[in-house]
């Protein structure tokens, strides 16, 4: 019997780590001004949920990632953000529903439209992850902000999907039956 419940809760968490999905910010052309990207048509385009992260990668002597309310998102203004990046892989977490803005606070970045608003639905994966406090980590004191890991795998929805709906309830049922 605990080796079953054992079991149960090990394909749990595994559905929980790959339920998130990592978004690299302007694709393959990355967090910059050099190539021409259309952030908004970006993040239009994606569907960003609990749990998920965002990827900035980018050069750091040229760029950095500021979030920032929705009206300093507006004017370009980067002179108090509510948090700061520059590793050049920036990998922030959305922990709750929303809409969040993000823009680079090099002088003339935003301006020219470096800069990305999200918006944040409660998905199928804050199901699994449960409520968190913010977007992203506590702002930092100092500029330097968290780095990320490497992007996860881009079947990660589907499995997630598999193993929520299909293979979890299945085993959990078929132990109730059996036990």
């Amino acid at each position: 019997m605990g080796s079953a419940l054992l079991w149960i809760s090990t394909m749990a968490l595994f559905t929980v780590s790959v339920a998130a999905t990592v978004h690299k910010v302007g694709d393959s052309a990355g967090w910059t001004t050099l190539i021409p990207v259309d952030y908004a048509k970006w993040a239009s385009s994606k569907q960003f949920h609990v749990g998920d992260s965002l990827l900035f990668k980018y050069n750091t002597e040229f760029h950095n990632v500021l979030q920032v309310t929705q009206e300093q998102f507006k004017s370009c203004n980067s002179s108090s953000p509510v948090a700061s990046y520059n590793s050049g892989a920036d990998s922030i977490v959305l922990k709750r529903p929303g809409t969040f803005y993000y823009l680079c606070g090099f002088p003339g970045h935003c301006q020219v439209g470096q800069k990305v608003e999200v918006k944040v639905t409660a998905g199928s994966s804050s199901a699994l992850i449960g409520p968190a406090s913010g977007p992203g980590p506590s702002p930092s004191p100092s500029p330097m902000g968290p780095s990320g890991s490497a992007p996860a795998p881009s079947a990660a929805s589907t499995i997630s999907f598999f193993f929520s709906v299909i293979c979890v309830p299945v085993v959990t049922l078929l132990y109730c039956v059996c036990v």
